[in-house]
């Protein structure tokens, strides 16, 4: 499980942070793994309202944005965003991470294309305030609720705390704990005890993209999965992406990984390989499986369409297999 927080306050080590922490700190106990994206410490513009968005799916802001979030938030299962209440919304660091996300909204309404993980990708909100106004909440949850729509995920909950203004409140909150413990487990509910599968090839540039796609768009609610190479691509393949995309599948803000560094990350029960041979490693107690897909690097767009179409068939097979205890 890959988890993704957002910490949106721009104080150190406060009540916000401190939150934060303790849920991630949850999430890993049920072996998940976690990433923070501190947004005050992050270069990220506003929204300019260019609209390129909304036209060619992708903002021209040359930012942290654009060089590491998206795909941050397209990688991760849940996303956890976390915000002090700053006249009954976020802050403004985090807002303008949020209106960026328009991007992800355009490719998901305006160009119809599919985020394999928005089928399972799960949204949870922590919020806090110095007051104690009755509606003290309800702008930062609407806030949150199409946030969580943008980019892919379910609104699956939220814990606020009213009356937190001095430091250290929120650790001495009550019930603080046993509230966290409890959203945590609800949340990753439907994310644990998947079967753990890697796809891999030389360069995680086509062939292991899409069949990890494939596979979580298919059944990201039973398998766990990621992709890499043994000689990772800068990129991944602009052919492969636009072959994908005739299927409606969104292969936007995916990035190459180094086959190691997803093995320590995953701990794959299953690896495919498609094509890396004596250089991918045997691993104690992992079944491996050779599909011998052939390369479609530097071949025309029909090889990379025929290459697709049977990487979806193997996938469909292997989700059988799944089920069925086989695999």
């Amino acid at each position: 499980m890959r988890i993704l927080g957002i910490q949106g306050s721009p104080r150190k080590k406060g009540n916000t942070q401190f939150l934060l922490d303790l849920f991630l700190e949850e999430a890993r106990k049920l072996g998940a793994t976690t990433q923070v994206i501190d947004v005050d410490k992050r270069h990220i513009l506003p929204c300019k309202e260019y609209t390129v968005c909304e036209k060619k799916g992708f903002c021209p802001i040359d930012d942290d944005m654009k060089k590491e979030i998206y795909a941050l938030l397209r990688e991760a299962e849940a996303v956890v965003m976390a915000t002090p209440i700053f006249f009954y919304n976020t802050t403004a660091q985090l807002k303008a991470l949020i209106d960026r996300c328009q991007t992800l909204w355009a490719r998901k309404y305006k160009l119809k294309l599919i985020d394999p993980g928005q089928k399972y990708r799960k949204g949870f909100l922590l919020a806090l305030g110095a007051t104690k106004g009755a509606n003290l909440f309800e702008g930062v949850k609407l806030t949150a609720k199409y946030f969580f729509d943008a980019i892919g995920s379910g609104f699956n909950g939220s814990l606020t705390y009213s009356r937190i203004e001095h430091l250290g409140d929120m650790e001495k909150h009550p019930t603080v704990h046993d509230d966290v413990r409890r959203e945590v487990r609800n949340m990753l509910s439907g994310l644990t005890g998947r079967r753990r599968i890697l796809f891999a090839c030389k360069e995680n540039a086509c062939r292991s993209q899409m069949a990890s796609a494939f596979t979580q768009y298919l059944a990201g609610d039973r398998i766990e999965v990621l992709s890499a190479g043994t000689q990772p691509a800068k990129i991944p393949s602009p052919l492969m992406i636009e072959a994908m995309q005739e299927k409606g599948i969104d292969m936007g803000f995916r990035k190459t990984r180094q086959l190691n560094e997803a093995i320590d990350s995953l701990k794959p029960e299953v690896i495919i390989i498609m094509g890396c041979g004596e250089e991918c490693p045997f691993i104690p107690g992992v079944k491996i499986q050779d599909w011998s897909l052939p390369d479609p690097a530097g071949q025309p767009i029909n090889f990379m369409r025929q290459v697709r179409d049977e990487i979806e068939k193997r996938v469909v097979t292997l989700i059988q297999q799944v089920s069925d205890g086989i695999l």
